[in-house]
């Protein structure tokens, strides 16, 4: 399996939908990533690529065409990643259109997944190339699963998670029978900075928010601080998740969001879309920073 290291890290990341699966400490064998139990939840941090969430009866329109799309879209499936670099401290995937991603997405495009170890970071850089003479559309994110409670005498509830800024911003609700996005919102901070993981926090599913002021969020402990932070600049849309009673949480920086429930489908009119137009490129990066003092 590829895997990065460092004196502090070891990193390992699937060739299948280029999915980080393990951040592990060198010297104390702490698994911050969770383990994709399948009874649970079967996934560690998969890949979003070209839509978040679920799309209305899993089809859109473009070009007065339907297609069908799956949630979260096609690269976490994908078994056609290649690696074409690749070191101790970085390594890069990419996955380019063929027949098969045509007949569901007719754009000719090249994804490239990059992760880099530096010191206690690891850096998550995407980029979009749109080879196709039409502009095409796109969404793209991460669904990293962290494990928490992460040591065996701890409880769920013994975590919080922190923002970086004072926060109004309330979690838009999804529709539970088919997973789109409604008018409906819900307040979930405990303090302006702050909201404390319980197991009955995603019975609604997903928070999902639209407009934070902050571009990092930490997970921390209530009596031994900061685990990790996750930072998400130009990622304008977070969700926040777990199976309610699941001993892990995703923090999930999203550019995109899942269908609203009065979408007309059109690809290029969905919220949070990205335009690419043609022969042009799209980067973003969001990282994961751990305590060091777990770490030495």
């Amino acid at each position: 399996m590829p895997f990065l290291e460092n004196d502090l890290l070891k990193v390992e990341i699937k060739s299948k939908g280029a999915e980080l699966c393990s951040i592990n400490s060198v010297k104390y064998n702490i698994e911050f990533i969770w383990e994709a139990n399948p009874d649970v939840w079967g996934s560690h941090a998969p890949n979003l690529f070209p839509i978040i969430g679920a799309m209305k009866n899993d089809s859109y329109y473009f070009d007065g065409n339907k297609y069908n799309m799956p949630k979260h879209g096609f690269i976490r499936h994908s078994e056609d990643f290649k690696i074409i670099s690749s070191s101790d401290s970085e390594i890069i995937f990419k996955l380019k259109s063929n027949d098969q991603l045509r007949s569901i997405y007719p754009f000719e495009f090249e994804f490239l997944i990059t992760y880099e170890l530096k010191g206690n970071e690891l850096l998550i850089h995407h980029k979009v190339k749109n080879r196709d003479d039409k502009t095409m559309y796109f969404s793209l994110g991460g669904h990293p699963a962290f494990t928490c409670p992460l040591f065996k005498d701890e409880l769920y509830t013994d975590y919080f998670l922190e923002f970086e800024c004072e926060e109004s911003s309330q979690s838009y609700l999804l529709n539970m029978e088919n997973g789109l996005v409604t008018e409906k919102t819900k307040a979930v901070f405990d303090t302006p900075k702050r909201i404390n993981l319980h197991g009955d926090l995603f019975n609604e599913d997903a928070l999902i928010f639209k407009d934070l002021k902050s571009r990092q969020v930490a997970l921390k402990h209530k009596e031994k601080g900061e685990i990790f932070n996750v930072k998400f600049e130009g990622f304008p849309f977070l969700g926040i998740w777990a199976k309610p009673n699941a001993p892990y949480v995703c923090i999930e920086p999203w550019i995109g969001i899942a269908d609203a429930e009065n979408t007309n489908q059109h690809i290029e009119d969905k919220e949070g879309i990205v335009t690419l137009h043609p022969k042009k490129s799209f980067e973003a990066t969001y990282s994961i920073t751990l305590n060091r003092d777990l770490l030495n």
